[in-house]
């Protein structure tokens, strides 16, 4: 390869680690966040002046999906450590999480966005249960209810945020 297209090579390999970097940004590390603070920042630039187009109801500029949803969806599981989030994709994973007053007992989530638009239909959750039998995590299974009022309550904490930005 000549000089002249290794130089191009590598500026093209550092402007694809900068791109995927600015996306960073977006979330406040879990440490030192109090509970029930957000983990979206509230201030400053959205992470999407790159791929951010049109802008229309309910998404933002670098979020591929329903911003209310996934904005709610952080809000409600704010208690549980975050292991991934993908606002492009739309999918929210949490670590584990045991309550204090059960600790021989574990839960872990996923969320899937699946549209743009503020829909019911638009969301799915699936809760993950464990409990620990001599020393060993071993799945358990998860009222299927449990995930209808996880689900119910992302709706309305997305209904309550988007009524308060059409407010203002």
């Amino acid at each position: 390869m000549t000089q002249p297209g290794r130089m191009l090579w590598k500026a093209a390999i550092c402007l694809v680690a900068a791109v995927a970097l600015s996306a960073c940004s977006m979330f406040k590390p879990d440490e030192g966040r109090q509970p029930g603070q957000s983990r979206v920042s509230d201030g400053g630039s959205s992470g999407g002046g790159l791929f951010g187009g049109r802008r229309n109801a309910g998404a933002q500029d670098g979020i591929g999906v329903n911003s209310y949803l996934w904005r709610a969806s952080l809000d409600t599981l704010n208690f549980m450590p975050l292991e991934s989030a993908d606002p492009f994709g739309g999918v929210i994973i949490t670590d584990w999480y045991s309550d204090p007053t059960t600790p021989t007992e574990r839960f872990k989530a996923s969320v899937y966005i699946l549209d743009t638009r503020l829909r019911a239909d638009a969301l799915n959750v699936s809760i993950f249960r464990q409990t620990q039998v001599n020393g060993q995590w071993t799945d358990a299974s998860v009222d299927p209810d449990t995930e209808i009022q996880i689900e119910n309550a992302i709706l309305t904490r997305a209904r309550q945020l988007r009524l308060s930005t059409l407010g203002n």
